[in-house]
């Protein structure tokens, strides 16, 4: 135990490098799974090609984390580690719609979740993921009860 507690102590980004190394590694996998081959592998099960990569940066609960997601030419892949345009996990979400739910000012969220996440978020963000949240409890509130009742 206490050479874990020094790793950690030693290296205050420990956790976020490992799980940088972790994600990227696992976007690798998935692209060659995706495509069929290795990189530079020639191979009759090849289903696509390489066409370089994109950085991307994932607020975590450890730190921002800098990935490089894999091209292909045809532009077929999309990973399942993140939605096209997600910036941060979705704890980070989860954690802004529980105190939005529980009446904190839009400010106080942008506060705590800056504390916590060391990463600044708008605004206007909360506004909008609010605004989604407002939509979808409306949508669940007004749904048909017809089917609930004849089973």
């Amino acid at each position: 135990m206490d050479e874990v507690q020094s790793v950690l102590l030693d290296n205050p980004n420990f956790l976020r490098d490992l799980l940088g190394q972790c994600l990227q590694r696992f976007l690798e996998e998935e692209f060659r799974a995706t495509i069929g081959a290795e990189r530079y592998e020639r191979s009759n099960s090849r289903t696509g090609y390489r066409n370089g990569s994109y950085p991307r940066t994932l607020n975590t609960r450890v730190g921002r984390i800098e990935l490089q997601v894999c091209r292909d030419r045809d532009g077929v892949f999309q990973t399942e580690l993140f939605q096209r345009y997600q910036r941060n996990e979705k704890a980070l979400a989860t954690t802004m719609v529980e105190m939005y739910l529980k009446g904190v000012s839009t400010r106080k969220v942008t506060k705590v979740v800056e504390e916590l996440y060391s990463t600044s978020v708008s605004k206007s963000q909360i506004s909008d993921l609010t605004r989604e949240l407002d939509e979808s409890l409306n949508t669940w509130r007004n749904r048909s009860l017809e089917r609930a009742f004849h089973t």
